[in-house]
């Protein structure tokens, strides 16, 4: 059940929606790589960023005394999964010239800065419920 003065958006707390995108992006990451048969340890990017975004979401639901921090460092990586996406913007000359990981990337940088939009939303929320 969901506390009133925790911030939900479509019916979910941050945990629940670090927990989704976490988990989103271990299986982009390990499908990008099967689908394009890809040998390059870049190819799990996504998969690799999404591994802590979904564990330190766990422990927070696991230890709520450190739910504060733990979700500062999902936010954290969720920052750095959006400026990775920004790299995007390099191949703008020759778009999806790798389909692959231009569609990563740009699946990084659209995602990452919604999940932190939403995470800066909840941090401002839980400082005005206080």
């Amino acid at each position: 059940m969901n506390n009133k003065n925790e911030y939900t958006f479509m019916g979910l707390t941050m945990e629940n929606i670090s927990l989704i995108y976490g988990i989103f992006l271990i299986l982009w990451g390990i499908g990008v790589s099967y689908l394009s048969d890809s040998n390059s340890i870049t190819s799990y990017i996504p998969s690799i960023f999404g591994l802590p975004i979904l564990l330190f979401a766990v422990l927070a639901l696991l230890i709520p005394s450190k739910k504060k921090l733990l979700m500062h460092i999902v936010v954290t990586f969720g920052l750095i999964i959006f400026l990775g996406g920004l790299d995007f913007f390099r191949s703008l000359g020759n778009p999806f010239e790798n389909v692959w990981a231009d569609s990563s990337k740009l699946m990084m940088m659209i995602t990452g800065f919604l999940f932190t939009l939403l995470c800066v939303k909840s941090f401002i929320f839980a400082r005005k419920n206080k």
